[in-house]
């Protein structure tokens, strides 16, 4: 498999990059805190309406945009390879699981489960990705199998990668299921980068062009992601989930993916023009930070309002806390820079390297979260 490298600047962020990934991070918060609510609620508000609207391209855009840069480093030596993609993110991914853990425990002892339980349970973390953290331990994953079959035909890999997306693969183990629902993302952020970025760069030179296919796609996303399943459709096959809506359907869920992907890149691509958007991008700059660390500003401020706040309604109290799950992670973030202290929440230290820094260019010494 011979693919290009993005033919892109690597001194400096594209900004339509940050933007999209600003984006996607805010409907990543959103869809759960409001479905947090909702649960501990037992009731559902407005909220569900943008969390339902989203849910066909949160995380494929995500998972494309991630895939986007592969192409520039993908030929390195395996020991820096490995380092970067997969020691890299298993850091965070450790590090936050028995931050997260460390947190829950108390809870759960009160819910009646013992040391040993609670021990089991975070053991499985290892092999079952824990709670909010799936998508940092599915990433080194990706990383590691694209670069075994780089070698293949891309149309091979391609078309299988769509394949399992399309089958309905639910083992009940995350690992599996969602390497089928989200790798042909990835890879397509890989294999067709050069063609992402000219499409980012058409969509700001094309302005009101971009506009009408941005509210085309917003009618057909909308269509399909609030039209319910009939009959024997809905009721589904044995051990597969059932199907409420057409968005979720076989085959329309990848092309709804694959649309929403690239509706997101083209709206990041105009957004990074418009000034008051300019937040969209310092969050995409740090939407890994966001990503490990908006669980517990999301947790506490919905118990306090559920609590407190009764006169609320579910939609109102969900927005609450998707925007204090955002701004939670970016408060701890100044704090960490303000004060110079736990550095190590989102900055790999020395020790968690493979390689010394001694031995990489000054550049690459340092290894924030993103």
């Amino acid at each position: 498999m011979k693919t290009a490298a993005p033919e892109k600047p690597t001194g400096h962020r594209i900004d339509w990059v940050d933007y999209a990934k600003g984006f996607c991070i805010i409907f990543v918060v959103m869809m759960h805190s409001t479905l947090g609510v909702e649960k501990a609620a037992d009731s559902q508000g407005w909220m569900h309406l943008a969390v339902q609207f989203a849910k066909p391209f949160r995380m494929p855009d995500f998972f494309l945009i991630s895939g986007l840069f592969l192409g520039l480093v993908i030929d390195r030596s395996w020991l820096r390879y490995f380092d970067r993609k997969v020691v890299h993110f298993a850091y965070f991914y450790l590090l936050w699981t028995a931050i997260q853990f460390t947190i829950k425990s108390p809870g759960m002892l009160l819910e009646g489960k013992g040391i040993a339980d609670i021990a089991w349970l975070y053991l499985q973390t290892f092999v079952e990705p824990f709670g909010t953290l799936w998508f940092i331990y599915m990433l080194p994953l990706f990383f590691v199998v694209t670069r075994l079959l780089k070698h293949l035909p891309w149309q091979l890999v391609l078309a299988a990668a769509a394949l399992l997306e399309i089958l309905p693969v639910h083992s009940g183990y995350l690992v599996i299921d969602e390497f089928a629902s989200r790798y042909v993302y990835f890879f397509a952020g890989y294999l067709f980068a050069n063609n992402i970025f000219a499409l980012a760069d058409w969509a700001r030179v094309n302005v009101g062009k971009s506009a009408l296919l941005l509210a085309g796609w917003l009618a057909i996303n909308a269509a399909m992601t609030f039209a319910p399943v009939q009959g024997a459709i809905s009721a589904g096959l044995a051990g597969v989930p059932q199907i409420d809506f057409v968005s979720d359907l076989p085959v329309i869920s990848l092309l709804l993916g694959g649309m929403g992907a690239i509706a997101v890149i083209v709206l990041a691509s105009l957004l990074s023009m418009v000034r008051p958007a300019a937040f969209l991008g310092y969050l995409g700059r740090h939407s890994i930070v966001v990503y490990l660390a908006f669980f517990l500003p999301m947790a506490a401020t919905r118990v306090v309002l559920l609590k407190f706040a009764p006169f609320l309604d579910l939609g109102t109290v969900s927005l609450m806390v998707t925007i204090a799950g955002v701004a939670g992670p970016v408060v701890l973030l100044k704090l960490v820079q303000w004060s110079g202290r736990g550095k190590f929440l989102f900055e790999r230290p020395g020790w968690a390297k493979l390689e010394r820094p001694a031995q990489l260019p000054k550049a690459m010494q340092l290894h924030p979260a993103e």
